[in-house]
C-alpha cells in the first residue's frame, strides 16, 4: 500500500530503526530518536544502492515522490544518482568559493605579466580599494546588477570618471569569469547608464597665447623658489613634451649626444615600442648641465631625497602649484600646448606632430601608417619648436624688463 501524509506523520519511533514503504523503491525510515528520513532503493549495474532524499516533514511525501521520479529519469539516462548528487554538491561548494575577490585576483595575476608593472600595481590597488570591500566576499554567481550599481554609485558621488573606470574593471573580471565557465554573462553591461551624467574634462593646459606668461613665471621662480633640477625638468618637458613617466625614469643610457636622439624604451611607452625623440640644441644644453649634476647617477632626473630612485610624478605638479599654475597646467598639458604651437604657429601637419607625441592609433586606418617615422621632419620640427619658445620668451622679457639680448 502506498503511503499518505497521515501515515508518515503518525509513524512512531521504536527501539530500532524501521521502514515504511511507498512504491518503486521509495520508503521512509523512522529512527529511535523520532527523526524520519526519506530514502530510495535502486539498482545500478545490477548492484543495489540507496540514496537519501531528505528529512520528513521538511521534505514532504509529494516532494519525495517528485525527487524519486527525477532519479528514475537519471537512471534511465545511464547516470548513477549518487554520483550526480555528489557532483552537484561539489559544484555548489566550488561555486560558493568562487568569490569576486578570488576571481578578480586570478584575472589580475593572469594578465599582470604582460602589463607595465606600474599599471599592474594600479589595477590591483583599484580592485582592493573600490571593489573588494563591498562585493569581494560575494560568490560571483550571487552578484546582481543592483549590488554592483550600488557599489559604483558610492564612487560616483565624488569621482564620476573613476566610477566608470571601476565599472570597466568590474566588467573585465566578469568577462574572465565567463570565459572560465564560472558565470553565464557579464551582468555589468550597461550599468554606466545608471551613473550620473557628467562632462569629461581634459588635462589642464595653458593656451598657445598664454605661453609667454608661463615662461616669465618660470623664469622668475627659477632662482630661489624651485630646485634647479626641477626647473630644468620643466624646461626639458616643455622642449620634448613627453609623458611624465617617460621623463621621470629617463636614464643616461637612453641619450645619444652624438646624434642628438633620445630613445625611450618601449616598456615606458603606451604603444610598447621604442620611441625616438630628436633633441634640439636647447634640450642638449639642458642635458649637459644635468650631466654635471647627475652624471654619476642612473637617472637623469633622480629623486632629490632618494637619488637612487627616479624623480616623483608629483614633483613637476608641485612646482606648477607653487607658480600658481595648478589649475591651468599639468605635466600632460605640455603635450597639448606643443600640439597647438606646432600646428597653429609653425604650420606642421597633424600627422607629423602626432607622431612626435607617440599617440596610440585609434583605428585601423591610422595603424596602417604606424611605421612611418618622419624622423628628418621631426628633427627639424623639434628645433624650430625650441627656437619658437626662445623667441616668445625673449620678446616677452624685453617687453617687461627692457631686456637686451647679448650679441655674440
Amino acid at each position: 500500500m502506498s503511503l499518505n501524509d497521515m501515515l508518515c506523520r503518525t509513524a512512531k519511533s521504536k527501539a530500532k530503526p524501521y521502514k515504511i514503504f511507498d512504491r518503486n523503491g521509495l520508503y521512509l525510515e523512522v529512527y529511535p530518536t523520532g527523526s524520519k528520513l526519506w530514502r530510495l532503493k535502486y539498482r545500478y549495474h545490477r548492484k543495489e544502492k540507496r540514496i537519501s532524499l531528505g528529512n520528513y516533514p521538511l521534505v514532504t511525501l509529494l516532494e519525495a515522490r517528485q525527487e524519486k521520479d527525477k532519479i528514475k529519469a537519471q537512471l534511465k539516462s545511464g547516470h548513477d544518482p549518487i554520483l550526480v548528487k555528489l557532483e552537484q554538491q561539489q559544484t555548489a561548494v566550488f561555486a560558493h568559493a568562487q568569490t569576486f575577490e578570488l576571481i578578480g585576483k586570478e584575472w589580475h595575476s593572469q594578465n599582470a605579466p604582460a602589463w607595465n608593472p606600474r599599471y599592474a600595481k594600479t589595477i590591483l590597488h583599484r580592485l582592493e580599494k573600490y571593489l573588494f570591500p563591498d562585493i569581494g566576499s560575494y560568490p560571483i554567481t550571487l552578484l546582481t546588477p543592483v549590488i554592483i550599481l550600488s557599489c559604483l554609485r558610492k564612487i560616483d558621488e565624488n569621482a564620476p570618471d573613476m566610477a566608470r573606470r571601476i565599472k570597466q574593471l568590474c566588467s573585465n573580471v566578469f568577462v574572465y569569469a565567463k570565459n572560465t565557465n564560472r558565470v553565464q554573462s557579464d551582468i555589468t553591461t550597461g550599468l554606466e547608464k545608471g551613473l550620473r551624467k557628467y562632462e569629461k574634462g581634459h588635462f589642464a593646459s595653458i593656451d598657445v597665447d598664454e605661453l609667454a606668461n608661463f615662461l616669465i613665471a618660470l623664469h622668475d621662480f627659477r632662482q630661489t623658489k624651485i630646485h634647479r633640477q626641477t626647473y630644468l625638468a620643466i624646461q626639458f618637458m616643455l622642449l620634448t613634451f613627453v609623458r611624465t613617466t617617460e621623463l621621470n625614469k629617463a636614464t643616461w643610457s637612453e641619450i645619444n649626444f652624438e646624434t642628438a636622439i633620445w630613445r625611450i624604451p618601449g616598456k615606458r611607452m603606451k604603444k610598447k615600442k621604442d620611441h625616438l625623440t630628436p633633441l634640439s640644441r636647447q634640450a642638449i644644453a639642458i642635458l649637459k648641465e644635468l650631466k654635471e649634476m647627475n652624471g654619476k647617477r642612473e637617472y637623469i632626473f633622480p629623486s632629490i631625497p632618494r637619488p637612487l630612485k627616479p624623480m616623483s610624478n608629483g614633483t613637476i605638479l608641485q612646482a606648477l602649484k607653487r607658480m600658481k599654475f595648478e589649475t591651468h597646467m599639468t605635466g600632460h598639458g605640455f603635450r597639448s600646448l606643443a600640439l597647438g604651437i606646432l600646428k597653429e604657429k609653425l604650420g606642421y601637419t597633424h600627422e607629423i606632430a602626432d607622431r612626435q607625441l607617440a599617440h596610440v592609433r585609434k583605428n585601423n586606418n591610422d595603424k596602417a601608417y604606424d611605421r612611418a617615422e618622419f624622423l628628418d621632419q621631426r628633427t627639424e620640427m623639434m628645433q624650430r619648436y625650441a627656437d619658437y619658445i626662445d623667441k616668445v620668451f625673449i620678446e616677452e622679457l624685453t617687453k617687461r624688463y627692457n631686456y637686451v639680448q647679448p650679441s655674440y
